[in-house]
């Protein structure tokens, strides 16, 4: 079996010395961007490709410690104001300085994008003001204490008012009505590199929907320059294909190659980098009523009862899924995020009992089970088919005939949010790298409004928690706010509201001569890959 612990890279293979240089990077992606748009969508396909062109006012590390980026240093003046200083001397890719309006911009965008399948508010809805301090700074004021602002703002990368069409003066006012904004542009205006504006290492020079993304290197970005003098972004969504493109050339790099296709991998000479990562794979369940979709129960909801929400955690044989579908390169879960990350409180993993669990069904008034749908991406986490045709097998055992519904990930979140499907299976990235992350999006009661919930498709509620989470988000005591959330998360576990699954083991590979920081993000940052010294 695979192992390694959290937040420690293991190297395979060996990257060789002395190779040349090249000018260009060519990329084999797993999954392709749905947006140029770094506020449409919340996925992390979106945010590795976005993070080249844009910027954010702080930045996280590879293990998610946050670090300064356009804002040099952040102070809370109070409990509710925060000061970021703005690094001088910033010019966007279209030449024009980077200020304060820039960041009233950016955020006062946020709830006036259309259509988002996962709003970016999460973030903002705690801000109650944002205006300038001088030329160099802004003050940023919340509804409460919010500790976790300068870790939410690396979130919220900073777009170019000058490219977005804003006028001379932005003023922001909460609830979407600042103004000076002009007319906003909208997810599909960033297909264009003039709208696709950042302060980052890269520019867009292209963009074609299904074939590939070309950037070109930003020769005036502030910071330290990427090796690369223009780097191509391939979606090569099928992994014997993305695997082919790397032994045959055609890529210099790829990430989440098959697990079986690694020996064959590093036998060729290529090096194979990967990290235990903070991203859940889980079970949600539609816990919102009626569920027309689920037969055998005379037009009842099963999923609403906890005995059979617990029947189908207990059905799960979660170490078989590790060792057989995942090679080793996944590790159980038993919370919502890695122990010993923030709010984890080392929960046990649920243990596999399908005896106990045939007789919580039965207990329920589902002695000959019912008939589900099991919706499920088929190209976006590591073997996610798979697993969902694992997790099928296993609940067919103690009566819950399972049909697995799989598509490519773009129909499969635009189902999801829809709420489509009775079950499904999806993944979660910790983008603060706390429980927050997780218990805010995934479990908190969906409130489109206070940003609450925003990928919640399964509905669930527990008003108990809602509050809980609430005041640890505004508890500026770090030891106070991790109580908060390992019981807020304990409440939600005990409910079996979610059913975490595992946390994936995250792979790439690279030719010869090349290296890449494994990040527990998951995210390919191509300016963030070098050539071997």
């Amino acid at each position: 079996m695979k192992t390694g612990a959290l937040f420690t890279c293991l190297v395979a293979g060996t990257v060789l010395s002395g190779a040349a240089q090249a000018a260009d990077l060519v990329v084999g992606l797993k999954s392709e961007a749905t947006s140029m748009d770094p506020q449409f969508h919340q996925l992390s396909t979106n945010t590795q490709v976005l993070l080249n062109i844009f910027e954010g006012l702080t930045n996280q590390d590879p293990l998610q410690k946050v670090t300064p980026a356009l804002a040099t240093e952040w102070e809370a003046i109070d409990d509710t104001t925060w000061r970021f200083t703005l690094r001088d001397g910033v010019k966007f890719q279209n030449g024009s300085t980077f200020s304060p309006r820039d960041v009233i911009y950016t955020y006062c965008r946020v709830p006036l994008v259309e259509n988002s399948p996962s709003s970016f508010t999460i973030y903002t809805a705690t801000i109650t003001d944002v205006k300038p301090d001088g030329d160099n700074a802004v003050l940023i004021s919340t509804d409460g204490p919010n500790p976790l602002l300068p870790t939410d703002v690396a979130n919220l990368p900073i777009l170019s008012a000058d490219a977005a069409g804003a006028e001379d003066t932005v003023t922001y006012k909460p609830g979407g009505e600042c103004e000076g904004m002009g007319t906003v542009p909208q997810s599909a205006d960033f297909n264009s590199p003039d709208v696709t504006v950042g302060t980052g290492p890269y520019r867009l020079e292209s963009f074609v929907r299904g074939s590939q993304m070309v950037l070109t290197r930003y020769e005036d970005y502030w910071g330290e320059q990427p090796d690369w003098d223009k780097v191509t972004l391939r979606p090569l969504t099928s992994d014997g294909p993305r695997v082919a493109a790397l032994l045959s050339g055609d890529v210099d790099m790829i990430e989440s190659p098959p697990i079986q296709d690694l020996p064959r991998i590093e036998q060729a000479g290529y090096s194979v980098v990967d990290a235990l990562s903070n991203r859940i794979i889980y079970l949600a369940m539609d816990q919102d009523g009626e569920a027309p979709s689920i037969a055998g129960t005379d037009g009842k909801n099963p999923l609403l009862d906890k005995k059979v929400r617990e029947a189908i955690s207990l059905a799960v044989n979660r170490e078989a899924i590790v060792e057989r579908i995942m090679g080793g390169y996944a590790q159980a879960a038993g919370e919502l995020l890695p122990p010993p990350m923030f709010g984890t409180n080392g929960r046990a993993v649920d243990a596999y009992d399908p005896e106990k669990a045939k007789q919580l069904l039965t207990e329920a008034g589902y002695l000959d089970g019912f008939e589900i749908t099991l919706g499920t991406p088929n190209d976006r986490y590591i073997n996610d088919a798979q697993v969902a045709q694992a997790v099928a097998q296993m609940l067919a055992r103690i009566g819950i005939r399972t049909n697995v519904d799989a598509q490519t990930a773009s129909q499969f979140f635009s189902r999801r949010n829809a709420l489509d499907f009775p079950m499904y299976l999806a993944g979660w990235s910790a983008s603060s790298g706390e429980m927050s992350s997780p218990l805010k999006s995934l479990v908190a009661t969906y409130n489109k409004e206070a940003g609450t919930g925003p990928t919640n498709a399964g509905r669930y509620s527990n008003p108990a928690m809602d509050e809980l989470l609430k005041t640890a988000m505004t508890t500026i005591d770090d030891a106070e706010r991790e109580k908060m959330l390992q019981e807020a998360e304990q409440m939600v576990l005990d409910d079996f509201g979610i059913i975490p699954l595992h946390y994936e083991q995250t792979v790439w590979a690279l030719k010869e001569g090349l290296t890449y920081e494994p990040r527990v993000d998951q995210y390919t940052i191509a300016s963030q890959v070098r050539a071997a010294e």
